[in-house]
């Protein structure tokens, strides 16, 4: 089975005491004690980034790992992904760490691990990578195309309620016809996809909400989904 879950935002880094999206994702795995590998690239291979990993999977009942290409734990990539039941992919500069995927061929791997049933999940720059195309802000607040890996189709912005350049320079994207219609995904909310489809939207936030957004002509249309959310009523 082929999934996807991608997170606008939320998880350990931004949401420490409210575990409800890793857990959803953890309980996609059909192991009884998941094997977890955090993918930090983006962030630089951050030390604390890895760290709050490990203090937040270490109370889950699984087996957590990462792996830091500046630093890898093994020649064999390939071996060490797919052994893995889960693949978590952190945030930070997108365009960086599809750079450094490619390089190290850490893309095709990726995929290889899709197609053989690992889970694959990730907020902010490690949803957007699973996407044909995301929406990435630099540091003055512009909007840029990143080409992700396609494994699921369209496009995806993060933290479309949050922070307002992702959602305004989305739009700009869509209007001059860089970039083409997808899913505006806000912080605590997730899209679980099965074989490229959308099986499940779910949130840890009871006013998350995920978009489908597209063009018309210079207007934009915003469809509004609200997600199941994973808490108590």
């Amino acid at each position: 089975m082929r999934q996807v879950i991608a997170l606008g935002g939320g998880g350990f880094s931004m949401e420490p005491d409210n575990p409800l999206l890793d857990r959803y994702i953890l309980s996609q795995s059909a192991a009884l004690k998941p094997k977890v590998c955090f993918i930090p690239t983006a962030s630089g291979d951050a030390e604390g980034y890895i760290a709050g990993f490990y203090k937040a999977f270490s109370a889950f009942g699984c087996m957590p790992s990462h792996l830091a290409l500046s630093r890898p734990p093994t020649a064999d990539l390939e071996d060490y992904v797919l052994e893995k039941d889960v693949l978590y992919v952190g945030g930070g500069d997108t365009q960086r760490m599809l750079d450094i995927w490619r390089e190290q061929g850490l893309d095709h791997i990726l995929r290889q691990a899709w197609e053989q049933g690992v889970v694959l999940a990730g907020l902010s720059a490690g949803s957007m990578c699973w996407y044909e195309e995301g929406v990435n802000c630099d540091e003055a607040g512009q909007a840029h195309v990143v080409r992700g890996i396609g494994l699921i189709s369209g496009s995806h912005s993060p933290h479309y309620d949050s922070e307002p350049e992702y959602r305004r320079g989305y739009h700009e994207l869509l209007r001059s016809g860089r970039i083409g219609a997808g899913v505006g995904v806000a912080d605590g909310a997730g899209i679980h996809y099965i074989g490229g489809k959308i099986h499940r939207i779910v949130s840890s936030r009871r006013k998350a909400r995920v978009y489908g957004v597209e063009a018309a002509g210079d207007e934009i249309m915003e469809s509004e989904h609200v997600p199941e959310f994973l808490g108590s009523l």
